[in-house]
């Protein structure tokens, strides 16, 4: 595949919408086009994946991961989000940026290391769901493809090397208190109780702080109390937004938290932890080796459903993703086939 076989492609899929959920005629056509190339894709729901060469078990496996699924197209776009456009030296479509460009470039880098005798099996996946964190997208296809020793996930970062990204936790803090009239010093305001609790984690520090991401970051985003105004009110929720960090797990911070507050805090979900690979780890020891710029993500990515240690790095410009008239430059799909294989090649040439 070429730069032009490869934007062809992007347009292709650009052309078929493929929401989080939806993505079956994108799957269809990212099948179809391995397919094509020789190779011999396997599918569970919109995951489809497919080997370089014969699976050789004494190797280890790298994994080349991107998303297939997009957000939904806000308004304002001057043309059809599912007509691709190319004008001005850039393709205009939804999912270009984020992150079909990196989708396409992995399988173009991907294709034209067919035949090189590689020291590890490299696996390409194109995943589901990513928009979403859906339990149907990597976290599905994990269970299938097999022991994964480290990854590259395509994600648009200007080709910048991500070799830490922060987590998501959302928790659900209840304070609880007991009725009585507002006219009255009667009852417990359950508002007042969760402002306590409100304040400490506005004012709390973590021990431990990330060399790559710092410290974890606590938003409260959302409160509610009260149904009446002459009701003291006996239940207040809230809700917390917390950017986790590789210096813990996810449960350890709910557990930390917990015992920091009065109130009672219930993740919704433990699942995106935070990722980070070490100064010594092959990928970041390859990012040296071709010159690429590495930084903290402060987004979220499939990364964080990755118990292997990975990295997050494609063309394109983040800022770009989820807006109107989304597009990614002719240029940075040449720049993202070549950042690519040479990453690759320079990964395997360390365990050479």
């Amino acid at each position: 595949m070429n730069s032009t076989e490869t934007t062809n492609l992007l347009k292709h899929l650009i052309s078929i919408p493929s929401l989080s959920k939806e993505e079956d005629k994108t799957g269809d056509a990212i099948e179809e086009k391995l397919t094509q190339l020789g190779f011999h894709p396997k599918r569970v729901k919109n995951n489809i994946w497919a080997y370089l060469s014969d699976f050789d078990s004494n190797k280890p496996t790298l994994l080349l991961n991107s998303h297939h699924d997009t957000v939904k197209a806000g308004e304002n776009w001057l043309s059809s989000p599912f007509e691709p456009t190319e004008k001005d030296g850039k393709i205009i479509g939804l999912g270009s940026n984020d992150a079909g460009a990196s989708l396409v470039c992995l399988l173009a880098a991907f294709n034209q290391l067919k035949g090189n005798n590689l020291p590890f099996n490299l696996l390409y996946l194109a995943s589901a769901e990513e928009e979403i964190s859906g339990k149907n997208g990597v976290e599905l296809a994990k269970q299938h493809i097999g022991k994964i020793d480290f990854a590259i996930v395509g994600e648009p970062t200007d080709c910048k090397v991500a070799v830490a990204e922060k987590g998501l936790l959302v928790l659900d803090g209840y304070a609880k208190g007991k009725t009585g009239h507002a006219a009255r010093k009667d009852g417990k305001n359950a508002i007042y109780k969760a402002l306590e609790s409100i304040q400490t984690l506005k004012d709390f520090q973590f021990e431990n702080v990330s060399d790559h991401l710092g410290p974890i970051n606590i938003n409260i985003t959302q409160i509610e109390g009260g149904w009446q105004h002459n009701v003291i009110p006996d239940t207040c929720h809230f809700v917390v937004d917390v950017r986790t960090t590789d210096a813990y797990k996810n449960q350890e911070v709910v557990d930390i938290l917990n015992n920091a507050v009065k109130a009672e805090l219930k993740p919704r979900s433990t699942r995106l932890n935070a990722s980070g690979v070490a100064q010594d780890h092959l990928l970041f020891r390859a990012t040296k080796k071709v010159n690429a710029p590495v930084f903290a993500s402060p987004t979220l990515s499939d990364q964080a459903l990755m118990p292997w240690p990975s990295v997050k790095v494609g063309p394109g410009h983040s800022p770009r993703s989820h807006t109107p008239n989304e597009f990614i430059y002719l240029k940075e799909i040449e720049q993202g086939i070549s950042f690519y294989k040479n990453y690759i090649e320079a990964i395997a040439s360390l365990l050479n």
